[in-house]
């Protein structure tokens, strides 16, 4: 069987901006075949709302969710004890965790990689201390461990890909190991263009689904976000009204004004097909509209005037994208 089509989720600002809410939506709406991760380990955290209720993972695909094989990519790094926990949290939740499967060529993060990480990077960097870093450095070494040489054979997917594929992102376009704020950036690749290292011919790509928030945010360390941004009264409102808070580490995350320079570049790059802006309630409850456009701070006196000066400025950008959405925390995509 061949692929007939392959659909990207991905993220256009500095991550949790509601992918798995978004892979969880399409999934709901379409019958893909596949559900697959391409980069990063459980230094992702993903919720998913599913009849009411919330679901967390960090390295499981969302697919899973809802019945459909969830494969853990070649250009994922898996933590061996962080995967079985969290399949036992799936299976305790009463999902099928035998539809999660992991590419052979999968990188192992190690003990070593870990106790690396927590001691030279997580402090400078502001990493999720997961070991995540230096285990991508052993594979670019090629002294890394293949998952298929460590976890149990039932775990493995040594087959292909066919039929329509759901490609979920993790972390965000300004995290990129090439196109984010380097060094201050994760170390995989977060563009769409990753998720060909699934096993997917370009050409076979249909839609790229880019998801940013109204507003921005970011964990860790960036100069970009300076600490001095959590003074800022508005914007400390703002991230508790948002609960903004990550998900694989529970530290508080930076909030800024929503910088459509920065997404128009993203767009432009990123060849995003369709934009899913989500925490628009909140933004609403809060009833203050600021965003930077030519390095300039612009305020809004009503929610309809943002929104339509973001979807007026996509349009002009000649860009590819189709589709504007502006969603807010339990709505449906």
């Amino acid at each position: 069987m061949n692929i007939e089509y392959a659909d990207v989720v991905a993220d256009l600002s500095w991550g949790d901006t509601g992918k798995g809410k978004v892979t969880s939506a399409l999934v709901s709406k379409s019958k893909y075949d596949f559900v697959c991760r391409w980069a990063g380990g459980n230094n992702a955290g993903h919720t998913v709302f599913l009849n009411g209720k919330k679901y967390k993972t960090h390295l499981v695909p969302s697919g899973v969710f809802h019945g459909i094989p969830s494969i853990i990519g070649p250009g994922c790094v898996v933590n061996r004890e962080a995967l079985l926990s969290e399949l036992e949290y799936i299976k305790e939740c009463g999902f099928d965790s035998s539809l999660v499967k992991v590419s052979p060529r999968a990188h192992m993060v190690t003990d070593a990689h870990i106790s690396k990480d927590k001691r030279k990077l997580a402090k400078k960097l502001g990493t999720t201390s997961k070991g995540i870093a230096p285990s991508y450095a052993d594979k670019m070494a090629r002294v890394g461990v293949l998952a298929k040489d460590a976890l149990p054979a039932e775990l493995i997917w040594d087959e292909v890909l066919y039929g329509k594929i759901l490609c979920e992102g993790a972390q965000g376009f300004y995290l990129d190991i090439d196109h984010g704020n380097y060094p201050y950036v994760t170390s995989s690749t977060t563009l769409p263009y990753g998720a060909c290292s699934l096993g997917i011919p370009p050409q076979k790509i249909r839609k790229i689904y880019g998801t940013c928030k109204v507003y921005d945010t970011r964990s860790g360390v960036d100069p970009l976000f300076p600490t001095s941004l959590l003074d800022d009264p508005d914007l400390s409102m703002l991230g508790d009204l948002g609960e903004e808070y990550g998900v694989t580490t529970g530290r508080r995350r930076i909030v800024n004004w929503f910088n459509l320079d920065m997404m128009l570049n993203a767009v432009k790059i990123s060849g995003a097909t369709d934009i899913i802006f989500n925490k628009a309630d909140i933004l609403k409850k809060f009833g203050k509209y600021k965003l930077f456009h030519d390095n300039k701070l612009k305020e809004f006196n009503r929610w309809d005037d943002f929104t339509s000066y973001i979807s007026e400025q996509i349009g002009e950008s000649r860009s590819l994208v189709n589709n504007v959405h502006f969603s807010g925390h339990s709505e449906r995509i």
